[in-house]
């Protein structure tokens, strides 16, 4: 599927989708990331990993986008939803990092901070991608 403006927010529906499925998974590979990312993003609080491996039955897909939007500097997923539209008009397709990274090619750097990512980025061109509190690096 190509990725455009009429459907970047299907992109996010679906990447929500996919993350609520892992969380919920008996994998721990597959789930621990997902509930990490909910506690690192303050989506839920006051519960352990442990305790919310426990009890995954909790999360919601609306936490999902909420993460999403904490991840991306914004408050809520209603603001994130907006600036997603508004880039998608002005031919700026804001995906998720999965999808961002997933065809990014050779190398790819990793900085344990934006602050980081954006300094080489400045050095050696390339882009920067936000994951978490961590970023990569793409060259061009």
């Amino acid at each position: 599927m190509r990725i455009d403006s009429d459907n970047v927010i299907n992109t996010w529906l679906l990447e929500a989708k996919k993350s609520h499925k892992a969380c919920k998974s008996s994998s721990l590979s597959d789930a621990l990331p997902i509930l990490r990312r909910l506690l690192a993003s303050k989506v839920l609080v006051d519960i352990s990993l442990p305790e919310l491996h426990k009890n995954r039955e909790i999360i919601q897909r609306k936490h999902l986008f909420l993460m999403f939007a904490r991840e991306s500097g914004y408050s809520s997923w209603a603001k994130f939803k907006q600036v997603i539209i508004l880039n998608a008009q002005s031919k700026q397709v804001l995906l998720p990092s999965r999808l961002e990274l997933k065809n990014a090619g050779y190398p790819t750097l990793w900085f344990a901070s934006l602050i980081e990512a954006e300094e080489y980025a400045l050095q050696h061109a390339g882009r920067v991608i936000v994951v978490g509190e961590q970023a990569a690096w793409l060259p061009k």
